[in-house]
C-alpha cells in the first residue's frame, strides 16, 4: 500500500538514502530541506523548502504536504541534525545552542506538527539519535545531550500516542559515511582508526542506516514503539575478542 512519507533533512546523507529507497518502493516521498538546490537531486514526488528547526517551518512542511497531496503524511522520518566534537570546557554557548536547536528543537517541533496534522489517525515516525547518547564518548557532551533529549522525546511521545496507533521509534547510528563526516573520513588514518572501534569493522554507509529506518516505518515493525535501535556495528553492546 502506498503511503505518504515526509523526510526532513532529505538532502543529507541518511535522508537522501532513505528517500531513494522509499521512492524506489513506490512510496510518495515528500522531501523537506532548507536548500532548494540540494533538494532538487533527491528522489521525491514533492520537494518542500522549509526550516524545521522552528515551529513555523515544521508546520509549513506538514501543511504544504497535505495541501499538495490531499492528506497529511502518515509516515515521518526526521533526519535533521548536525554535530559538535569538542570538550565541554571548550564549547561556546553559541555552539551549544546551535546543536540543541538543530537536533532537539527540530525534533520537538516536527513531531508536534505531524501529530497535530494526523488528528487522531495512526502512523509511524522514526528519528535519528546517535551512539553518543547511549554510551559515553569523549568530547561529545553537547551532541550527546541533544540526542539524549531526542531519545527521551521519542519514548514519552510513544507512550502518549500509542492509543492513537502512532509508533514512534529512533535509530542511533555509529560513525556513518556521509557528507557530514567526509572531512574526517577522507584522512586514511582517521578512517582506519574509526573502523577499528566497531566490532564488525569498517565504517557503515548511509544506506545501511536507511535500511533500518525504512523497516521501522513499515509493517514488519508493527509491534515496535518507543524503541532505540543502535545501528553501530556492535559499538554500544559488544566488546570483540582482542587477538
Amino acid at each position: 500500500m502506498t503511503s505518504i512519507v515526509l523526510i526532513t533533512g532529505a538532502s543529507g546523507g541518511i535522508g537522501r538514502a532513505l528517500a531513494h529507497q522509499l521512492h524506489s518502493q513506490g512510496q510518495q516521498v515528500v522531501a523537506v530541506g532548507r536548500d532548494a538546490g540540494r533538494l532538487a537531486a533527491v528522489d521525491a514526488a514533492v520537494r518542500i523548502t522549509a526550516d524545521t528547526t522552528t515551529p513555523e517551518g515544521a508546520a509549513l512542511a506538514v501543511t504544504t504536504c497535505q495541501e499538495t497531496l490531499g492528506d497529511p503524511p502518515s509516515l515521518l522520518a526526521h533526519c535533521v541534525g548536525n554535530t559538535l566534537i569538542a570538550p565541554l570546557h571548550r564549547t561556546r554557548a553559541e555552539a551549544y545552542r546551535e546543536v540543541m536547536r538543530v537536533n532537539l528543537d527540530s525534533a520537538v517541533y516536527m513531531l508536534q506538527a505531524w501529530i497535530t496534522a494526523l488528528q487522531g489517525s495512526p502512523g509511524a515516525a522514526v528519528f535519528v539519535s546517535s551512539v553518543v547518547a547511549r554510551i559515553g564518548v569523549a568530547n561529545h557532551e553537547a551532541i550527546a545531550a541533544a540526542k539524549g533529549g531526542v531519545e527521551a522525546l521519542v519514548r514519552s511521545a510513544a507512550a502518549t500516542y500509542a492509543g492513537q496507533g502512532l509508533r514512534i521509534n529512533a535509530v542511533a547510528p555509529g560513525m556513518t559515511d556521509t557528507p557530514m563526516t567526509a572531512g574526517m573520513l577522507k584522512i586514511p588514518a582517521m578512517r582506519e582508526g574509526a573502523a577499528r572501534q566497531y566490532p564488525l569493522g569498517g565504517v557503515q554507509t548511509a544506506d545501511q542506516v536507511a535500511d533500518v529506518m525504512a523497516w521501522l516505518l513499515g509493517d514488519g515493525a508493527a509491534r515496535l514503539t518507543g524503541q532505540m535501535i543502535a545501528v553501530d556495528g556492535g559499538f554500544t553492546t559488544v566488546r570483540p575478542l582482542v587477538k
